[in-house]
């Protein structure tokens, strides 16, 4: 009888323990922020010695790199979720939705935003950003083919553009200065603006 894979075997255990961890940390961001993220904090509530999480995580910048690799897949799913609910025909509302969701995503999530746009953690190499970000990036690139009516730019200029538009509002915005500034208490016509000014007006 094969009892490699019985449950409770140490080998399965072990092999929970990778996901334990990320799962862990992320609940732990999502509470507590990106300070919390200690790895003797997220090995002590995962219910393991401090040591256990470098058998798969070598280095404190790897864990929080796995941690962040998971919020960038939430983010996709959310995303793709978002723009799916609206007409295929209509690739601005679905623009309109995907920038609301992204939005949404970064009020809610904060300390998981936070730590996905980490410049330490982008630059390790860890991450594999071009695996988890390009394809949302690409669809970005895709709609604005579609729903642009300046022609005079590229796809991929105006999705970079409106990309850091929408961080840029993401950030202010949970900061409060938007707030201060502008004596908004709304970031949809702030969010309108936006996609005016990449794609040239809606049409009426």
């Amino acid at each position: 009888m094969d009892t490699s894979k019985a449950p409770g075997t140490p080998e399965q255990e072990d092999g929970g323990l990778r996901a334990r961890l990320v799962t862990v940390g992320a609940e732990l961001v999502a509470t507590e922020g990106v300070q919390a993220l200690t790895l003797r904090e997220i090995a002590r509530r995962a219910g393991v010695s401090h040591g256990a999480p470098r058998r798969y995580f070598p280095t404190h910048l790897s864990l929080l790199s796995a941690i962040a690799r998971r919020g960038f897949g939430e983010l996709s799913e959310h995303l793709a979720a978002e723009a799916g609910d609206q007409p295929q025909s209509d690739p601005r509302a679905q623009l309109h939705a995907l920038a609301r969701a992204y939005l949404g995503f970064a009020r809610t999530r904060p300390g998981m935003y936070e730590l996905m746009f980490r410049h330490d953690l982008l630059e390790s190499g860890h991450l594999g950003l071009r695996e988890t970000s390009l394809p949302m990036f690409t669809a970005l690139v895709d709609l604005i083919a579609q729903a642009r009516t300046r022609p005079d730019a590229e796809p991929c200029v105006v999705a970079g553009a409106l990309w850091a538009n929408l961080h840029g509002i993401a950030q202010l915005w949970r900061w409060g200065s938007l707030q201060l500034a502008t004596g908004a208490d709304d970031v949809e016509p702030l969010l309108r603006a936006a996609l005016d000014a990449h794609l040239g007006p809606a049409p009426r």
